[in-house]
């Protein structure tokens, strides 16, 4: 990653961590041109102008931690859903795939 006139690359994860986003945000972020973006050796880099760098407290590093914690759970839970979502449509595809063969 370089630096210059203040301007620094990030990764996503790193980027998500300086603008509090979540990673699926980032990657609409990308997809939609919102941000400038580069794919580097298979990963993306996100442009950050006036980049600033933040020196926590301890205390600070573990809210934020908690907060990341927290956003993991939470997407976590929606790819729960998704896997049970397409569970049971391929379970009702499955049986309405044995009705056609039995008629």
């Amino acid at each position: 990653m370089t630096s210059q006139n203040n301007e620094r690359w990030l990764s996503i994860l790193e980027y998500c961590e300086y603008r509090d986003k979540s990673i699926s945000t980032i990657r609409r972020y990308i997809k939609s041109g919102n941000v400038t973006s580069r794919f580097v050796n298979g990963k993306y880099e996100i442009l950050v102008r006036n980049y600033k760098e933040t020196s926590l407290t301890k205390e600070d590093e573990i809210n934020q931690l908690k907060k990341k914690l927290r956003k993991l759970q939470e997407e976590n839970q929606e790819l729960k859903m998704l896997v049970d979502l397409y569970e049971q449509k391929i379970n009702f595809n499955n049986k309405n795939s044995e009705k056609v063969t039995r008629q």
